[in-house]
């Protein structure tokens, strides 16, 4: 075979070996503030028409791409593989007149937004498909809404429902929303509605239906607090260390985030949290007392390969349920997080919605190796695996992922005295 005129392409992989000396961590960290909460304040500013200042606003990729795209007059938007904004911005621009395209990353075409335009079609909005149903990309034919009933499920994303409540203050007939089917990641909805309400608005629950009715946003200025679903790794990392004593600064005791749970799971595994001046302090107090462990993470799950990861590395037996929304993030993460444990020697068992480890795992034969892990193009299997760098000396692909929600890991974990090498 000829290479005259040809073009070759090589896809260079970047890789970071990262070890530590010991396994004794203390340090001071200033954690990245919450996206969530960053999403949710940028789209009530813009919803509500009128400017006001968001202090410590998330500086991850999810939220730099909602921003930018807030403040572009174009009307065809590539979010990337950010979810969350491909959900608000859908809901955002039907109830804003023009013609709109809303497009992804390859990932995010296969990610099901059907519920949510569903729900806005009921209120009389044109949406196309414009590959495959039921998937972005699509284009929307923004009017303005009168509101009304709608039903949707919250069986798949909370997104889908927080997104039609941001947009509901502002509706002539404002919404009730029926809520078909179980409801997935409820705290995330609760965030919206208290977040809604620091800004003047009222909503109620009755039974099953969520009604807002037509009201103004009061605005004020707002500083965001930090993620405590970052905050969820350095908890992992302390749980696998031989001692530790982690500062991380931006936590509140009182938060509105329901991954502020994690506090409470990990003191099931030894893990002390103090709060202090600006933040908490995360002390090992003693190795993990229980045999056991199941939870049902339809609440919290983000935090569901956190726990599988320290699970399977403490060798306890666990069973983590609810985790069906995982099949849609960024990968499949429930079978991403049975590959790479495998790679430990601890084998899970998973199903649609469940992982469980039953028996001993096998990590100790595999510390005379570097352990490589994929990540799939996914921040958060990045965070929960690096931990385990504290018991071996292992390599992560593709670990510029982070930025999604972590931009500044990097540099957090060596100040926690561990040693990267980037291989390309």
């Amino acid at each position: 075979m000829s290479l005259d005129n040809a073009s070759i392409t090589f896809e260079i992989q970047m890789k970071y070996d990262i070890y530590k000396e010991n396994k004794i961590i203390k340090g001071e960290l200033v954690l990245p503030s919450s996206k969530s909460i960053s999403n949710r304040l940028l789209m009530i500013r813009a919803i509500a028409k009128r400017n006001f200042e968001i202090y410590n606003l998330s500086y991850s990729d999810d939220t730099k791409s909602l921003l930018d795209i807030l403040k572009s007059d174009s009307n065809v938007f590539d979010v990337g593989s950010a979810g969350t904004t491909m959900r608000f911005l859908t809901s955002y621009l039907a109830n804003k007149p023009g013609e709109w395209t809303i497009t992804g990353s390859d990932r995010m075409k296969n990610r099901p937004i059907g519920i949510l335009v569903n729900a806005l079609k009921e209120l009389g909005v044109k949406i196309e498909y414009l590959e495959k149903d039921g998937f972005p990309p699509i284009k929307i034919y923004g009017t303005k809404l009168e509101g009304g009933n709608i039903e949707i499920s919250g069986s798949i994303s909370s997104q889908f429902i927080s997104s039609l409540l941001l947009i509901a203050p502002t509706l002539p007939k404002g919404l009730n929303i029926k809520l078909k089917s179980k409801i997935v990641s409820k705290p995330y909805i609760d965030m919206t509605l208290n977040l809604m309400r620091k800004f003047g608005i009222k909503s109620r629950w009755e039974g099953n239906h969520l009604i807002v009715e037509k009201q103004s946003y009061r605005v004020k200025d707002f500083t965001v607090e930090a993620d405590w679903s970052s905050a969820s790794y350095w908890y992992e990392l302390a749980t696998l260390a031989d001692w530790a004593d982690i500062k991380l600064y931006g936590l509140k005791k009182n938060s509105i985030q329901g991954d502020s749970i994690v506090a409470k799971l990990f003191e099931q595994l030894g893990i002390k949290t103090t709060f202090i001046q600006g933040g908490a302090r995360i002390r090992k107090v003693s190795n993990p007392k229980i045999k056991n462990f199941e939870y049902d993470f339809s609440d919290i799950p983000d935090l569901a390969q956190t726990l599988a990861v320290t699970l399977s590395m403490l060798n306890i037996p666990f069973s983590l349920s609810g985790l069906d929304t995982l099949l849609i993030k960024e990968t499949n993460r429930i079978r991403a997080l049975k590959n790479e444990l495998l790679k430990t020697g601890t084998n899970l068992a998973i199903t649609s919605d469940t992982i469980s480890k039953f028996g001993n795992s096998n990590f100790n034969k595999y510390h005379s190796n570097t352990l490589l892990f994929k990540t799939y193009n996914d921040h958060r299997m990045v965070l929960s695996l690096t931990p385990l760098a504290i018991l071996q000396r292992i390599s992560i692909e593709d670990p510029e992922v982070v930025s999604k929600s972590y931009p500044g890991y990097w540099e957090d974990i060596q100040k926690l005295g561990f040693n990267i090498n980037n291989n390309e």
